[in-house]
């Protein structure tokens, strides 16, 4: 039977976030690995208060319904926290931004086309592109800049015109930096100048720690930048509600794509997380997370040098959920992480999961997510990977 599968099914693998979650699901291992929120910050009860109301009050919510206008009203002021004005027509509901990716990819992309991304970039998009097969152009980034805009710009002048550019301006996965207003500014530009949709991916958009907040890309282009925002990293995964930003003419080209993947989005967490968000306890849960995920990344970043020292680098992220870091060359962090999971039991990721193509950078570099664990964990996890950093010195 395996045979008969689509071409590209044949090579393809599952992917390291899947075995990440089976491998530390026992106690005894402390997880920088993968990018997850912290349960005991989410508002549980609230949305509990939440749920009932909305349960309560009608029977709606559990049937086949058209996307919550109340939800929609709700994202539309917060996207102007990210400068970005729309209607509720331009707003297109999504199971998480994991979706939202997806149902873009699949309306902009043909088979075997080319796409333009950076060298180092999130897995969950690959993983989206592989049934298309496409031709990937690849641009230099930098931990502590981001993307090469200047090249991006000889890309689009010198080859093929790609069907669509990705961008995780905030709290870059997994480099973690924060792309300047003036390099938003300048891909707006260019999306619009060359006619290339830019996919804005934005879930760490509000999870800013710094007092300046940059605009959205969006803010600067509104036709030629798809928005895609999520509720997973900042009210709750297990919500799985994200949005997309486009014109009209694109949402009602969305919403055909969608209705053949899952029909709608859920019903009931529309409306439960439209309830939460109109009674105004958004902006002090908001608050309050971005205070303790500071929190924790100052606590991460104060034992990273106490702990490492001049062993390795790292980024001071500004906004999202991670933190880059650097060894010697003469580190591969594939074969560090294998023996890390054997020995000292912290697991993390090691950057050539996340290269497009073979990269020195990647390949002697890990992520750490300072989110998950509390300040205890993180400084007994900083002491474990120490061991392993100074062993393979």
């Amino acid at each position: 039977m395996a045979q008969r599968l689509a071409a590209w099914t044949q090579h393809t693998k599952r992917s390291a976030l899947q075995d990440m979650l089976e491998l530390t699901s026992g106690p005894e291992y402390i997880s920088f690995g993968l990018g997850l929120p912290n349960a005991e910050c989410f508002p549980a009860k609230q949305l509990a208060v939440s749920a009932n109301e909305v349960l309560l009050r009608q029977s709606d919510p559990l049937q086949y319904a058209p996307p919550a206008e109340q939800l929609k009203r709700q994202i539309q002021l917060l996207m102007r926290k990210r400068g970005v004005e729309c209607s509720t027509s331009q707003i297109f509901l999504t199971a998480g931004a994991q979706q939202g990716i997806n149902l873009l990819v699949r309306l902009l992309l043909d088979p075997g086309k080319a796409v333009l991304a950076e060298e180092v970039t999130y897995t969950g998009f690959l993983q989206v592109l592989e049934p298309f097969q496409p031709r990937m152009m690849t641009v230099s980034t930098d931990p502590a800049t981001g993307i090469d805009v200047e090249q991006v710009e000889q890309v689009l002048q010198t080859e093929e015109r790609p069907a669509c550019m990705y961008v995780i301006p905030s709290g870059h996965n997994p480099l973690s930096y924060t792309l300047s207003r003036e390099k938003r500014q300048k891909l707006a530009q260019l999306a619009a100048e060359y006619e290339v949709p830019i996919i804005e991916d934005d879930p760490y958009g509000f999870l800013a720690y710094e007092d300046i907040e940059i605009p959205a890309i969006k803010s600067f282009q509104s036709d030629w930048v798809f928005y895609v925002g999520s509720f997973s990293k900042i009210l709750a995964p297990g919500l799985r509600l994200g949005w997309i930003i486009a014109n009209e003419e694109i949402i009602e080209k969305l919403s055909i794509v969608k209705e053949a993947t899952d029909i709608n989005t859920a019903t009931l967490t529309q409306q439960i997380a439209a309830n939460f968000l109109q009674k105004d306890e958004f902006a002090n849960h908001l608050h309050h997370l971005r205070q303790e995920y500071r929190s924790r990344r100052n606590g991460m970043l104060d034992q990273l040098e106490a702990q490492l020292g001049e062993a390795g680098s790292w980024t001071i992220p500004s906004s999202g959920l991670f933190i880059w870091v650097r060894f010697p060359e003469s580190i591969n962090t594939m074969e560090l992480f294998r023996e890390s999971i054997t020995t000292e039991k912290v697991t993390f990721f090691p950057g050539s999961v996340f290269a497009v193509n073979p990269s020195r950078m990647a390949s002697s570099s890990i992520r750490l997510n300072f989110s998950f664990n509390n300040h205890d964990k993180i400084e007994e996890g900083i002491t474990r990977l120490s061991r392993l950093v100074k062993r393979h010195l």
